[in-house]
């Protein structure tokens, strides 16, 4: 009489270490497909104060606070004036994965995470991000700038 082996799916060593390696990637691709979402940079607060949203009408800023040639940054709003009196409002998360610019500088909005540039106009300049940023409005009355 000869023995007989079970009958069943026998996993061997390397379809073991195959099916690890899809679950890590998987895992990997899972963890960073939230990296950045509106929600987590939302709700993460910046140096340790929360922002709190601004609602229409809400004074961003004075436009003696906006150097011509530059911006600033209020809030979850970049407000630029490239040429004088021309203002213009972008959204201040970078369209690559969802960070928040940090800073304006030399002519560029500038996202720390992964060096994406922009222009101050909102379009690319340079980096990963694949579209300008995110345009917002805003009204000028007087020395005031409002979200619209």
């Amino acid at each position: 009489m000869t023995e007989q082996q079970p009958t069943g799916y026998r996993l061997d060593r390397r379809t073991a270490l195959a099916a690890t390696g899809v679950a890590a990637t998987a895992l990997t691709v899972a963890a960073c497909s939230s990296y950045g979402s509106s929600e987590t940079a939302s709700a993460a607060p910046q140096g340790g104060v929360k922002q709190e949203k601004k609602q229409d009408g809400t004074e961003l800023a004075r436009t003696a606070d906006v150097p011509v040639g530059g911006g600033l940054i209020s809030g979850d709003t970049v407000i630029t004036q490239e040429n004088a009196g021309e203002f213009k409002a972008f959204s201040s998360t970078c369209t690559h994965l969802g960070c928040k610019v940090s800073e304006v500088s030399a002519g560029l909005i500038k996202c720390p995470c992964h060096n994406s540039t922009f222009r101050l106009d909102g379009s690319v300049a340079g980096g990963p991000a694949p579209r300008a940023l995110d345009g917002k409005t805003i009204t000028v009355e007087g020395d005031r700038i409002l979200s619209a």
